[in-house]
């Protein structure tokens, strides 16, 4: 089984603590998903390191639930999410850039299938997700900009 990685980056126009405030509260990262992703819940927490959530996400034909537990390795700098039920582990990155604005990076790393199936997987989803994640930091970078907007 190989790793299979995808990573998507955006700069998004607000300081690296607004950002990081965003993504780590639970109940605002549902304002900025795709509508690949549905039935979002937050089972415990809600704010960073040990909040559990569940949500689906739908591409390529096919849906698949999630049940992630977050932790924040590096706080106000990286937050993880770990799928209980699988090797996947996605990564929120957010670093300071030059005028107040940061760059964000969304990586989400699994083990792949084996066989023909691990084959497709390896050749179409991580365009997929790319894709997905794309339209997440173009979500965020609007929401911030409207949290912003007096």
């Amino acid at each position: 089984m190989a790793v299979i990685e995808v990573t998507a980056e955006r700069t998004v126009n607000a300081p690296a603590e607004v950002v990081y405030g965003y993504i780590r509260d639970m109940h605002t990262h549902p304002k900025f998903l795709p509508p690949a992703f549905s039935d979002f819940h937050i089972e415990s927490g809600g704010v960073g390191t040990g909040s559990v959530t569940r949500f689906k996400v739908t591409a390529g034909g096919r849906t698949r639930e999630y049940h992630m537990t977050v932790d924040e390795p590096e706080p106000g700098r990286v937050l993880r999410e770990s799928d209980q039920n699988s090797s996947l582990i996605t990564k929120f990155i957010v670093d300071p850039e030059v005028a107040g604005s940061s760059l964000v990076q969304i990586s989400t790393t699994w083990r792949g299938a084996g066989g023909i199936g691990g084959f497709f997987e390896r050749t179409f989803a991580p365009r997929a997700m790319k894709t997905l994640y794309e339209d997440e930091l173009q979500r965020l970078d609007s929401y911030v900009r409207e949290q912003q907007t007096p």
